[in-house]
């Protein structure tokens, strides 16, 4: 396992605004206060969903569309750089109605309500690069 360590920077304390993109509300936040790595929960509820899951053979996401009210039972992620720019990695768990979960990996939602708490990490830069082996773009940490 490689790693790298960080220094915990600002923490913030965020509302989404109803009917915002999930992921893009997160990456315009991300660039409006700077922030290039960081650590995330999100509590609250979305209007609709798309998830997915990664195909390890064919190497590609499956997609999950999820076209009502969901509760976010768990969400959590984190911000770091691709291609210079934010790129956000989100997973999460979304509850219907009755109680029925579906989770993958977050692609995008529509938010109902919902309430970011973000921990930025500060330290050496942090960019995902492709891995052949795997076919998803992994961060790429500097040996020490």
């Amino acid at each position: 396992m490689r790693s790298t360590g960080y220094k915990l920077g600002r923490f913030f304390l965020c509302g989404f605004k109803h009917n915002s993109a999930f992921v893009q509300s997160i990456k315009n936040f991300a660039k409006e206060k700077r922030v290039t790595i960081a650590g995330f929960t999100v509590i609250g509820a979305v209007k609709k969903a798309k998830l997915a899951c990664y195909d390890q053979v064919k190497h590609e996401y499956e997609q999950i569309k999820l076209d009502e009210p969901l509760e976010i039972a768990s969400c959590f992620g984190n911000l770091s750089l691709k291609d210079g720019k934010p790129f956000v990695h989100i997973h999460a768990v979304l509850a219907d109605a009755t109680g029925k979960t579906y989770s993958g990996h977050l692609i995008n939602a529509t938010v109902f309500a919902a309430e970011l708490h973000l921990q930025e990490l500060l330290g050496n830069k942090l960019e995902r690069e492709y891995d052949p082996t795997t076919g998803l773009a992994l961060w790429e940490f500097e040996d020490r």
